[in-house]
């Protein structure tokens, strides 16, 4: 009865799934997970050449006049992750009326969209408060169908075994490195500004591209096709019907119509399309070792369990997101010459992403503090005192604060162990929540928790303007 059950819905046991050859599923995720980071880290580390064209002083009789000021890089942040918040809601109820090609490719193809607009812009003269707006409303689109993005690939990787979920974020982890490495080498490449910029914003449009032909490639895959068919279907029969425990499934088959090859008035194929019928309405796997009805608890029982968890990645990114980019962007070296044009892309952008990735990394050894550990939150929270030690560095133009940090080495030191902890911390709270709940709760746990990840990107954003403000 089971191998006729695995033959219908394709849910042969795990030894039975193929082989992912060459591991090609898991680089396919490695591009997707890239793929969803690369708008905001193209806009974000895109800062001084949108600072350049915007804050442009004038001049008249050689006198400069007053310019006016944008804050491009507080209104990139909050543009960028409001629609994060929103979006990542609303996928939650698009997935059940759009449909999962829809959604990931439409969004991939809109995306690649507004990066070309971005790049036919470099070229385009514009008056500074047009350019703005423009500017603005791309961020905010390009990030709403980013998050639409983002969220559609981590139900489906959600499908796979665990690796890939870790392979998924690898790639989101070095979404930021290679949008720093592209910056750094539009610099290096010695082209006036036009020409750098143009060549920086094709970069993600052929990223974009390979992320879309990736994505197209995945259900021709064998091992893509058992893993993500099957678990869709379970899902599908799970959803319009009653959780039944397997061996009463099958009393229920053979109640459900004749046995296999007997004949119903005369017909042999009615009775084997009667029991097919009957393997549908009654047999849905379990998770092993639990024989009764799971029912799913209420999303407030889940964030019961997982409030701790909850509260840490969402003051992990709000004390990020409040200074990181708004704040670290105007950082000054103390010295000149070409130094000067690669200190921020080096110090602020590729250090921050790269620290992030290995902080995220460390977890895969070690995790500490552990999930029940008062300690956790505790350290959690110490991370604010970044706040006022980044705001003490070396940022131009100042108001209030005074400036303790001048040195490049300080700044360094201080990026290192704010991105470190940042990545480390986020990691083990998207580790930890999953464990606090039972399996069946893990799906909603999940959801719980990228809700206030976004929460607190969108937070920190916020808090990004008062802080400028008093630096």
């Amino acid at each position: 009865m089971k191998a006729k059950v695995c033959q219908l819905y394709k849910m042969s046991p795990r030894e039975d799934a193929p082989a992912d050859r060459g591991f090609l599923v898991g680089i396919i995720f490695f591009i997707l997970g890239l793929g969803t980071l690369l708008p905001w880290n193209f806009f974000m580390t895109a800062s001084m050449y949108f600072n350049n064209r915007l804050n442009v002083s004038e001049r008249s009789n050689e006198t400069e006049t007053t310019r006016k000021e944008y804050y491009f890089n507080n209104w990139m942040t909050l543009l960028s992750q409001l629609p994060l918040l929103l979006f990542t809601l609303l996928n939650s109820f698009l997935y059940q009326w759009i449909s999962e090609k829809m959604r990931i490719a439409g969004s991939l193809v809109f995306i690649l969209i507004l990066f070309i607009l971005t790049a036919v812009l470099v070229k385009i003269p514009m008056e500074e408060d047009r350019f703005f707006s423009v500017t603005m409303a791309t961020i905010w689109f390009i990030n709403s169908f980013g998050a639409v993005l983002q969220g559609s690939l981590f139900g489906l990787v959600g499908l796979l075994p665990q690796r890939y979920s870790a392979v998924f974020m690898s790639g989101q982890g070095l979404a930021g490195t290679f949008a720093a490495l592209a910056m750094i080498f539009a610099i290096t490449s010695e082209a006036d500004s036009e020409s750098a910029a143009l060549g920086y914003f094709i970069t993600p449009c052929v990223g974009t591209l390979v992320t879309l032909f990736s994505y197209m490639l995945l259900p021709k895959l064998e091992f893509a096709i058992f893993y993500l068919d099957s678990k869709r279907k379970s899902y599908e029969l799970e959803t319009s019907s009653h959780l039944l425990p397997t061996d009463a499934a099958e009393d229920r088959v053979k109640s459900s119509g004749p046995s296999n090859g007997s004949v119903v008035n005369g017909d042999p194929n009615r009775a084997e399309s009667d029991e097919e019928e009957g393997v549908k309405q009654a047999f849905i796997p379990l998770p092993p070792g639990n024989r009764s009805s799971p029912q799913k608890s209420s999303i407030l029982q889940v964030f019961k369990q997982i409030w701790v968890m909850a509260f840490c990645v969402t003051f992990v990114f709000t004390v990020t997101l409040s200074v990181f980019p708004a704040v670290t962007v105007d950082v000054k070296t103390v010295y000149g010459g070409k130094w000067e044009r690669y200190f921020i892309p080096v110090l602020c952008f590729l250090f921050f992403n790269l620290m992030d990735f290995i902080g995220r990394s460390v977890t895969l050894v070690s995790k500490w503090p552990s999930k029940d550990s008062r300690l956790f939150p505790l350290l959690v929270v110490c991370r604010v005192v970044f706040v006022p030690l980044l705001m003490m560095c070396n940022v131009q133009e100042r108001h209030i604060m005074p400036v303790l940090f001048s040195n490049d080495v300080m700044f360094a030191a201080i990026m290192v162990f704010f991105s470190v902890s940042s990545g480390y911390f986020v990691c083990l709270s998207m580790t930890y929540a999953p464990q606090l709940v039972e399996p069946k709760d893990g799906e909603t746990a999940g959801a719980l928790m990228a809700f206030f990840l976004a929460l607190g990107l969108s937070l920190g954003a916020a808090l990004s303007f008062p802080l400028r403000f008093l630096v």
